[in-house]
């Protein structure tokens, strides 16, 4: 029998070298973990869930003895670790095509390191995914010496940006829209307010990519197999062939709607999800069915790096992993 690897904490990132055609990817979480991880229980908003509540609204899916007090974290720490977790069936599969570990590194970990975005993320990092699961509460903010270093990686020929802002449900103040929000997507362990992505929201801003991550949208099911509904592909102007053999991405049921605030701006939109309309939201309200959420934007001008943005849950397994999604990420680590 074959045992996995053996897993290690508490030292320093070992720089990847370079390897002609194969990509280094690096996985940034914009959260400040002691944070959020200390966030009292009895907030109503703004929060992540603790495990036990995740436990109760998910049961028994974590009723095996790996997932009890003596083994797993109950508290709201327990909940990022399922988010540390979910990412490994990537983090495999990107290494085992490109021959390189996937870095995961956090803006503050569990043990209060704070590790700015800058060269020693960057300096062996071709694919940098930030995944903004930063409470807007926590009000984080990318400062200037990252603003440039970023400006300065994404000179670098062949390299490709990932931003993945999270949902921003409950962002009015009207407590009646919240509630049909709320129950648009359905999953009791979403507050009625819940926002993210601070961080990346000031990346966009000092990049000046016109984007906003807007509600938390349910995915239209296809009936037979149960998945999300396929995705509406723009498939002519995937030059990078994301979505080659892909049809669907992942069953979220509260995803973003990467709204482009700029119609001019050069951002192309790749794939749209079909939305539930069965159940109200003011989205759909508004006339619309499907929701933006795979864009791209190509090199121009001083910047020779690719931009996409796709939300962090597509990289998880935490509501499933079909093999279509399987397949986005072998395109991702693969792409030319």
């Amino acid at each position: 029998m074959t045992l996995p690897m053996a897993r290690t904490t508490n030292q320093d990132h070992a720089p990847r070298p370079y390897m002609r055609g194969r990509r280094r990817l690096s996985i940034y979480w914009s959260w400040n973990y002691p944070w959020e991880a200390q966030r009292d229980p009895a907030e109503m908003d703004n929060r992540f869930p603790t495990m036990t509540e995740v436990r109760r609204a998910a049961w028994p899916a974590y009723e095996s003895p790996e997932w009890c007090a003596t083994q797993f974290l109950q508290t709201i720490a327990g909940t990022l670790e399922l988010f540390h977790r979910s990412i490994q069936d990537f983090q495999r599969i990107a290494q085992e095509i490109t021959g390189h570990a996937v870095a995961v590194f956090q803006r503050v970990d569990q043990a209060g390191h704070r590790l700015p975005l800058d060269e020693r993320i960057l300096h062996d990092t071709d694919t940098l995914m930030i995944f903004g699961l930063d409470h807007l509460g926590a009000q984080a903010q990318a400062c200037e010496q990252e603003i440039e270093a970023l400006q300065d990686w994404l000179r670098r020929e062949g390299n490709c940006l990932l931003l993945a802002p999270h949902h921003d449900v409950g962002s009015t103040d009207d407590l009646a829209l919240r509630q049909i929000e709320y129950l648009h997507h359905g999953d009791a362990l979403v507050p009625r307010q819940q926002r993210f992505s601070g961080y990346v929201r000031s990346l966009m801003k000092a990049l000046e990519i016109p984007v906003l991550n807007s509600y938390g949208l349910r995915p239209a099911r296809d009936r037979q197999s149960g998945n999300a509904a396929p995705l509406i592909g723009f498939r002519d102007l995937d030059e990078l062939s994301l979505l080659a053999g892909v049809t669907t991405l992942n069953f979220h049921p509260h995803l973003p709607h990467y709204e482009v605030t700029d119609p001019d701006a050069p951002v192309y939109l790749l794939a749209q999800q079909p939305m539930d309309l069965d159940r109200p939201h003011p989205f759909s309200a508004a006339g619309n069915t499907a929701f933006n959420c795979l864009l791209w934007m190509p090199p121009t001008g001083h910047r020779a790096a690719d931009i996409i943005l796709a939300d962090c849950t597509h990289f998880t397994t935490l509501f499933g992993a079909s093999e279509s999604l399987r397949t986005f990420w072998k395109n991702l680590a693969q792409m030319k």
